[in-house]
């Protein structure tokens, strides 16, 4: 999968945020200063990345309706796992139901995106960087977060690793206000 596309997020405000962004900040400072907390909505899981010489005035024609369809999403997180085989704890959210039908709008938008390698599996990471050790796994795992949070801005940025992403563009949710 290519580390040079266009990303379609969604950022962590408010409490939950600021409760995950610390959590990164503890146990993988890297991850915590790359980008606010967020969950990855296309390009990484479920579809790959949009071409990265997509130009922004066409991503905004395909998101503008999307965006004015349909409302923000109330969501939480379930309880943290690690993906097998992978030095990655995540806190999943269920990935079906809004999230899922967001997702395939999304797919379905006619932008152009690589395939993806793995299911739509929507998450926030807490540690991706570091090599986990038995306590900070054991740590990781114990992490419960109960409130919800809401998306209602998806966030658009082209990645080209190591560079830092460039942010292109936001669409508000704002269907059913």
């Amino acid at each position: 999968m290519s580390t040079n596309g266009i990303f379609i997020t969604a950022e962590l405000t408010g409490p939950v945020g600021a409760q995950v962004r610390d959590l990164q900040r503890r146990f993988d400072p890297k991850l915590a200063n790359e980008l606010p907390p967020h969950i990855t909505l296309l390009g990484s899981s479920g579809a790959g990345p949009i071409a990265p010489d997509t130009p922004r005035s066409t991503l905004r024609t395909a998101l503008a309706p999307i965006g004015r369809e349909l409302p923000p999403l109330p969501l939480h997180f379930q309880p943290p796992y690690r993906f097998i085989g992978r030095e990655i704890v995540v806190l999943p959210i269920d990935p079906h139901g809004p999230v899922r039908a967001l997702h395939e709008r999304l797919k379905a938008s006619g932008l152009p995106h690589e395939a993806a390698r793995y299911p739509f599996t929507p998450h926030c990471t807490l540690s991706f960087y570091p090599t986990l050790t038995a306590e900070t796994l054991r740590l990781l795992m114990a992490v419960r977060i109960d409130e919800r949070f809401v998306i209602d801005v998806l966030r658009v940025y082209h990645t080209r690793a190591p560079q830092a992403p460039v942010h292109l563009l936001d669409v508000e949710l704002t269907g059913d206000r």
